[in-house]
């Protein structure tokens, strides 16, 4: 039976319903509709299921507000999302929602009683939901003997069904002795059976009574079938499994007179462990634990749960580096090579490195150090533990802890269980084979934790040199010595990190990288690299220094060189194109072409020109992607006395402003102010780029120069910056980020630099190139910052 030609022979009687009128039409009340995905139901169900699209819970909601009576129907593909009429079929059900439960998801969990067989006459609505007008599916029955015999072969093959199926109920097979109507006891079967869809259909929208008894019986049929059929695949199984446990038992009963005669294998595992045993130089605790669980193996059945879990800690203590070290290569000469070589720049990580390295050669038990390599992305800090790693011959593990939320995962699961195995701290010691090898934890900054442990205090023991020598690992339970390990953890960001666990290391600050450092990675490594990824060579792909200088300065922004190297891979791509494309032998990129191969320019910086402006002065400011030059304007008008700043500042930056205006208060004679300039002007402070959160005290002595400038009408020069914190008092405090405010003040074209005299101290970490183009005034009050700004530099 094809339903499809049923539908259409349905639609086809829904336009012109037969004994309908168009006066019954309008008094019949339309039905908020409810498209069902892969579910059918059938008159005297009472069901649940779930619905959580927009207009299915919107038919609910009105229908709640009726009588509780909806229409229920199937759509045709269970895949489309949204549905239009002729995507469901127009013969479905009446129903009567019980209850609704809202459930997570924005989801609805309904429980209906389905009424009645019924049939789409018309949508009336089809927003915000389907709302349609039906009448009752009338039957049609002729009580001949062929239908009775149907409905006796019927009731048979379902009692057959459910005795197979092991949903005997006495009072279901009764109360289909009790149903006399063909159409309800239909209804009744099929609730109780597992349809497909298709089916499903066939039978609801049927209207003689004949042929839906005919498809019952089908799909009846069509069922006890694969009901056989899968009996005879679990009865093969079942036979299966059984010969599998005869033949189990049999080989249990060949190891026990393999072992009566000494020739079973457990016993020359047992003297293989006892042999790697003896061979190990482990202290008499270790051995004597192991010995005890060798001991419990002879006694304990081979094959047992309790077996396997005795035989993976014996394998696991004995695969461990017992005293097992590399020779360590302590020849500074050679490992400053090796480090200058491997990385450019990066002088403080080096400089330590082979400190450690010197005081070794001498001492020969100095015990490892901590260190923490903290710096933003991109620097470094993870592919310079290799090449320390290669510069001391040591070998090299790496355990990244980012998102780590398990206690479990450092120190291991307690043998309670089968699945318990050690931490991954003993897992990446077996496979360095050494007690002495370099361990790099990286991004330590990203520990999580939850209610599995707090993994940063069971790293407090690891990372503690007068503790880790005795290191206990739960599922080992014996003491392993983690003092040779030299331990180099990596960080973004000192301030997620928990007190204790930062008090054990020793912190080195790995900087960005300015412009002169990008440029030599970028043609000492990163473009040497690309070519070779790329399939080019030297001399069919050259990179101008001017062109490598514009893709470092308007196409990146970033204190690593990541971005770079992507950008210089994408050079490549297109050359790589136009040499095959266009058989070209070498493709040139210089400052002119650049944009052909990387589009037009993504980033800018403002020049700054030698003239004079009221009220705008250069601050300063760090980010994480580098240095920035940061423009404060001031405007006074006459007003009331309101103080106006704007530009998303963060809290520090508002206490800033603030106590600038506090300190011009109180030093209004020596500035020359009017000492009601408070309460008869408005004053409206403002940093550009608006869009872009700003926060920090550095720029307190910038807005207190723009304020100044702006209340006195002194112009301040425009190739002068600033940066320091202010106090009430007028001392100028210290601020950190130098090295890269200086550099994007050099950048910017910058001559004249203002900062605290507490910062000189930190002039040494900035490039000799960068102090070279600049002039710079160390301050410690503010009359010093007002008398270079509107005297000295006049």
């Amino acid at each position: 039976m094809n339903i499809e030609n049923d539908e259409m022979t349905l639609n086809n009687h829904i336009q012109n319903p037969a004994g309908l009128s168009e006066d019954i039409k309008d008094e019949q009340k339309g039905l908020p509709m409810i498209p069902m995905r892969g579910m059918s139901v059938f008159p005297g169900m009472v069901v649940h299921f779930d619905i959580g699209r927009d207009k299915s819970i919107q038919a609910l909601e009105t229908a709640m507000t009726r009588d509780q009576i909806v229409f229920l129907t199937e759509q045709k593909d269970i895949k489309i999302e949204d549905p239009e009429p002729e995507d469901i079929y127009s013969v479905g059900c009446v129903a009567k929602v019980k209850q609704m439960l809202k459930m997570p998801d924005n989801l609805t969990r309904i429980l209906v009683e389905v009424q009645e067989r019924a049939k789409i006459i018309e949508y009336i609505q089809y927003e915000p939901f389907f709302e349609v007008l039906y009448e009752p599916v009338q039957s049609i029955y002729y009580d001949t003997k062929e239908n009775q015999a149907l409905i006796r072969m019927i009731r048979s093959a379902f009692a057959t069904y459910m005795t197979m199926t092991r949903k005997m109920a006495t009072d279901l097979l009764a109360s289909l002795d009790l149903v006399d109507n063909p159409d309800n006891l239909i209804d009744l079967i099929c609730a109780n059976l597992v349809l497909e869809s298709k089916d499903a259909q066939r039978i609801l929208q049927e209207t003689d009574v004949e042929k839906r008894l005919m498809i019952t019986y089908e799909v009846l049929v069509s069922e006890l079938e694969m009901l056989r059929i899968e009996q005879n695949i679990d009865a093969k199984v079942k036979s299966e499994l059984d010969k599998n446990q005869r033949e189990y038992v049999l080989r249990e009963q060949i190891k026990v007179i393999q072992e009566e005669l000494g020739e079973g294998d457990v016993i020359d595992e047992i003297e293989d462990y006892r042999e790697r045993l003896d061979s190990l130089d482990v202290s008499d605790e270790v051995r004597e634990k192991v010995t005890n669980e060798i001991n419990r193996l002879n006694k304990i059945p081979a094959g047992s749960s309790e077996a396997g879990v005795i035989e993976s800690y014996i394998e696991w203590v004995l695969d461990l580096p017992w005293n097992i070290m590399t020779e360590e290569t302590l020849n500074v000469v050679e490992a400053r090579k090796i480090l200058d070589h491997d990385h450019y720049a990066l002088e403080k990580v080096k400089e330590r490195i082979l400190e450690y390295i010197s005081v070794l050669q001498l001492s020969k038990s100095l015990k490892s150090p901590i260190l923490c390599l903290v710096g933003p992305p991109g620097v470094g800090k993870t592919s310079i533990a290799k090449s320390i790693a290669r510069a001391l011959n040591r070998p090299y593990v790496r355990m990244s802890l980012g998102g780590m939320r398990d206690e479990a995962e450092i120190r291991g699961h307690r043998r309670t269980y089968v699945g318990a195995i050690p931490g991954r701290i003993i897992y990446h010691l077996k496979q360095a084979e050494a007690m002495n090898p370099l361990f790099l934890l990286d991004e330590i900054d990203k520990l999580s934790q939850d209610f599995r442990g707090d993994p940063a205090s069971a790293l407090l023991e690891v990372l503690d040199p007068e503790q880790n020598s005795t290191f206990t690992d739960n599922y080992l339970e014996l003491p392993f010595d983690l003092s040779h390990v030299m331990f180099l953890t990596t960080a973004n960001s000192l301030s997620t990190i928990p007190r204790p666990l930062l008090d054990r290391m020793e912190i080195i600050e790995v900087n960005g990288y300015v412009e002169t450092e990008k440029l030599e990675i970028a043609k000492r490594y990163l473009i040497p690299k690309q070519l070779e990824i790329h399939g080019l060579k030297a001399s069919s792909c050259k990179i101008s220094q001017k062109a490598l200088q514009n893709i470092i300065s308007y196409y990146t922004r970033e204190s690593g060189v990541r971005e770079l190297e992507r950008q210089i891979a994408r050079v490549c791509r297109v050359a790589a194109k136009e040499i095959v494309e266009n058989g070209k032998q070498s493709v040139s990129v210089t400052q002119k072409n650049l944009d052909k191969f990387l589009g037009m320019e993504r980033y800018s910086f403002d020049t700054m020109n030698n003239v004079k402006e009221i009220g705008l002065v250069n601050g300063l400011a760090w980010t994480s992607v580098g240095g920035e030059t940061l423009q404060i304007e001031v405007v006074v008008v006459k007003g009331t006395g309101k103080i106006v700043i704007t530009g998303q500042l963060g809290d520090v930056m508002q206490e800033s402003a603030k106590a600038a205006i506090s300190y011009i208060r109180s030093k209004i004679s020596e500035l020359g102010i009017a000492e009601d300039f408070y309460e008869k002007n408005d004053i409206h402070l403002h940093v550009p780029e608006g869009a872009v959160p700003k926060d920090g005290p550095s720029a307190g002595i910038t807005m207190t120069t723009a304020l100044i400038s702006a209340l006195t009408g002194k112009p301040v020069p425009q190739n002068l910056a600033m940066t320091g914190e202010i106090t009430l008092r007028g001392r100028v405090l210290p601020i950190g980020g130098l090295r890269e405010k200086l550099t994007a003040a050099h950048r910017a074209g910058i001559r004249e630099i203002i900062l605290p005299k507490e910062n000189q101290k930190d002039l040494e970490e900035v490039p000799d190139m960068v102090l070279e183009a600049l002039n710079i005034h160390p301050v410690s009050k503010m009359e010093e910052v007002t008398k270079i700004v509107f005297e000295e530099l006049k």
